[in-house]
């Protein structure tokens, strides 16, 4: 099996989609497209399916996006004017032995394709990837701070949960930009990173000490670490911004309740899509040319 035989469905996403999606007619692959947002001028090459069934009809490979599926089972598609929700008789549309690669699956998801004999490829974590969007969501996370806030990240009290890949890249920057930030991190080797990159660590359990002198909060774990006690300690003027993966670092109903304004900013590689778009079809292409191997 060749790139020139390679049937692609594109389903959801944002305008980083586009530029995937005219990598992938560059490699030489059929590419159908829907659910994110579509040019006016179309993309050359790509078909423009009717819905999410229609594009991923005789798929061989299904390209979801990174930020991954609601609580509800819904693919990320922030100007789809519907929720894409993938089932089994959408799903069944595909080749035999079809693959899906996409951020990450939930379990109905994982249930379907497992009945319908579809591999799963989830990259989400994958460190090489994260690093190349990295630069992109650091400054979408920037972008949010700033057009929310009255006050400078110059000199401002930052508190940011989690140390990992995206988190590092934040507080390398943060402590660049002046911010006073404190990092909170269970790893002992993430907030030893931290400490040397500049900023004050802590622990989780060490939180309740230093949220009342905080002007922003970021959450980047996967996880749900910060709830209603914790966040009833921060003053009213915090902006509370969670960058991680559903269900996310922040309770974001409590937060509001306490009249909070708490921002989940999810697709933050959307910034700058032909960047990132380009950045994530490395990673997309190495696995989509390790199936094809696998199939020759």
């Amino acid at each position: 099996m060749t790139w020139h035989n390679t049937v692609i469905a594109i389903v959801a996403g944002d305008a980083r989609e586009q530029e995937i999606a005219r990598c992938a007619v560059r490699a030489g692959a059929v590419v159908r497209a829907y659910g994110f947002p579509w040019p006016d001028e179309g993309i050359e090459g790509v078909y423009h399916a009717a819905d999410a069934a229609d594009a991923l009809k005789g798929a061989h490979i299904a390209l979801f996006p990174i930020p991954g599926i609601s609580a509800e089972g819904a693919l990320f598609a922030p100007k789809c004017p519907e929720k894409i929700i993938p089932t089994r008789e959408m799903l069944a549309g595909m080749r035999p032995s079809a693959n899906i690669i996409l951020g990450w699956a939930d379990a109905n998801l994982k249930a379907h394709c497992e009945a319908l004999g579809i591999a799963l490829h989830e990259y989400e974590w994958d460190v090489d990837l994260m690093l190349l969007r990295g630069p992109a969501i650091v400054e979408g996370v920037l972008k949010v701070i700033i057009e929310n806030t009255q006050i400078t990240i110059h000199k401002s009290s930052v508190c940011l949960v989690g140390q990992g890949t995206i988190g590092s890249l934040l507080t390398k920057t943060l402590v660049g930009l002046g911010a006073r930030i404190h990092v909170a991190a269970r790893n002992p080797v993430q907030r030893a990173a931290a400490y040397a990159a500049g900023a004050d660590v802590l622990t989780l359990e060490q939180l309740p000490a230093i949220l009342p002198g905080t002007d922003i909060l970021i959450g980047s774990v996967p996880k749900r670490l910060l709830e209603r006690d914790q966040l009833a300690l921060l003053p009213k003027h915090a902006l509370l911004v969670d960058v991680a993966a559903p269900p996310g670092t922040i309770d974001r109903d409590a937060a509001a309740e306490l009249g909070l304004k708490a921002i989940w900013a999810r697709g933050m590689g959307a910034r700058a899509p032909i960047t990132v778009g380009r950045s994530q079809w490395t990673g997309i292409s190495r696995r989509i040319e390790d199936i094809l191997e696998r199939k020759s």
